[in-house]
C-alpha cells in the first residue's frame, strides 16, 4: 500500500483572502479559486497542496498542527511576511531559535533558523 500526500485543508472564514495570501507569501499557484474550494500549490502539477475551505466559525486556541519553513535568511523572510500581513503570535514558546507567526486569521507557522551542520 503506498500513500501520496495531497494536500492540508486549511478552515477559512474567507478561504479566496486567505488562500490568496498563503499563494503570495510562499509564491505558488492557484490551481482552484472557487469561494468552496480554493487551492494552492507550488506548482501545478506539484503536490501537496494546500487546500482552503469555508467554516462559519474563527481559529480558536492553538492549532494541533502547523507548517514549518526554513529559509535562506530568517530575519528577511520574517521581514517579509509581516508586510504581507503575518504577525507575531506566542504560543508559548520561549526563546528558540525559531520565530512564530501567524497569518491573517491566526493560524500559526514558524519560520526556522539556518539548518544546524550534521
Amino acid at each position: 500500500m503506498t500513500l501520496e500526500w495531497e494536500q492540508v485543508n486549511v478552515d477559512a472564514l474567507d478561504p479566496v483572502a486567505l488562500g490568496s495570501w498563503w499563494a503570495t507569501a510562499l509564491g505558488w499557484v492557484v490551481v482552484s479559486n472557487a469561494p468552496d474550494e480554493y487551492e494552492i500549490r507550488p506548482a501545478a502539477d506539484r503536490l501537496p497542496g494546500l487546500l482552503f475551505a469555508p467554516v462559519p466559525e474563527g481559529k480558536q486556541g492553538k492549532n494541533r498542527l502547523h507548517l514549518d519553513f526554513r529559509p535562506d535568511d530568517q530575519r528577511a523572510e520574517v521581514h517579509r511576511l509581516l508586510s504581507l500581513g503575518a504577525r507575531h503570535a506566542d504560543v508559548g514558546q520561549g526563546e528558540h531559535p525559531w520565530v512564530v507567526l501567524a497569518d491573517p486569521e491566526g493560524n500559526e507557522f514558524c519560520v526556522l533558523g539556518e539548518r544546524p551542520a550534521p
